[in-house]
């Protein structure tokens, strides 16, 4: 088993429509704004950019953004991770009922020293630190969402 492997799938529902929830995730850059773990999100240039990460644990994780796939017919947002994660992740919105499922799928290689070294006594706890963070990601895109 490679330790410093990790795949993450989340499944967020919202009483918004999938237009508006689809929206905001498509930018990026507005991401600090609504969730408290995502400390920086810039754009470099059309398609890429790099946000700075921290959630629970006393470490930044820095990581380049190249976008893959941007589909808002299919509700899709799509990009390849590079930096202290190397790997990709993705943003599938869809209606259901009367608000939005959206599933986040994130697959990634750790590429950051200290987790890699401490990849097998702490993975656990690096599962933990992302379900924290992806939680606070869900509490702040709704309150987001209701805000606008």
């Amino acid at each position: 088993m490679n330790w410093n492997h990790y795949r993450f799938v989340s499944v967020w529902e919202f009483r918004a429509p999938p237009e508006a929830v689809y929206a905001e995730l498509e930018r990026v850059e507005h991401y600090p704004r609504w969730w408290p773990q995502v400390r920086e999100a810039t754009r470099s240039g059309s398609g890429s950019g790099t946000t700075r990460i921290r959630s629970v644990l006393p470490y930044d994780l820095v990581t380049t953004v190249r976008e893959q796939r941007r589909d808002p017919a299919h509700g899709v947002l799509e990009a390849a991770l590079g930096g202290d994660l190397e790997g990709w992740v993705r943003w599938t919105v869809a209606p259901r009922g009367s608000g939005t499922r959206v599933v986040y799928e994130q697959e990634v290689e750790v590429r950051r020293t200290l987790m890699r070294v401490l990849a097998l006594p702490c993975r656990p706890v690096f599962r933990a630190n992302h379900a924290l963070m992806m939680r606070a990601g869900r509490r702040g895109l709704a309150a987001r969402l209701e805000a606008v």
